[in-house]
């Protein structure tokens, strides 16, 4: 156990610092996008008012008060399931029990740390979106990490009203120690930049508005 809790921590520590090594984006338009998002949806959060829905309490881990500093493992997977039926990507309603604080989180155009960002940056999405579905397909367990596997659907409140439509995964390497997710790694099967085309494209609706 002492061997395997060691092995976690280098495991985290050497992915941690190989996304940090990880070159720059080749097209700088990616690297800006990705920002220009977090902080379009941090100023839609000072524009719009959060609906009651939107507004939820910090979601914990039901644990049997034992007060042990390990999580099992199945408890943190049915906490991130439950996530995903409550489409956490772009609601923000997230388990925060099931991470670590400085958890890491990931995708194909960059990376930082810290659970609240995350968490964050998601509420703010939600946001810019009027109606959205986001369903958990499949979910793979392996020794240090879980994958779950996604659809994801959404129109945007824009006034041309793109359509955002992908698939992927995520991933969700824990912590030996503390069973918590320790980083969280997502894998887009539509390229970034083809998101970023589809922001741009009106969708058939957001064509009548504008065409009275």
């Amino acid at each position: 156990p002492t061997y395997s809790r060691k092995l976690s921590r280098v495991r985290c520590n050497v992915e941690n610092s190989s996304t940090k090594g990880e070159p720059e984006p080749r097209n700088a338009l990616l690297k800006i996008a990705w920002y220009g998002s977090e902080l379009l949806g941090i100023a839609a959060s000072f524009l719009r008012s959060p609906s009651p829905s939107d507004v939820e309490n910090d979601l914990k881990l039901a644990t049997d008060g034992s007060g042990a500093a390990e999580l099992d493992r199945a408890t943190v997977v049915e906490a991130i399931k439950e996530d995903f039926a409550r489409s956490y990507f772009v609601t923000g309603n997230i388990t925060l029990d099931a991470y670590e604080e400085d958890c890491e989180f990931a995708d194909p155009a960059g990376s930082f740390k810290g659970l609240r960002r995350f968490k964050r940056n998601c509420t703010n999405f939600g946001l810019l979106i009027d109606k959205s579905n986001m369903n958990l397909t499949r979910w793979d367990d392996f020794e240090d990490k879980g994958i779950g596997h996604w659809r994801f659907n959404c129109i945007m409140s824009f006034p041309w009203r793109p359509i955002l439509s992908a698939t992927g995964y995520t991933e969700y390497y824990f912590n030996a120690e503390t069973g918590r997710v320790c980083r969280h790694v997502e894998h887009w099967n539509v390229p970034k930049m083809a998101l970023f085309k589809q922001i741009l494209r009106p969708s058939r609706v957001g064509r009548r508005k504008s065409g009275g």
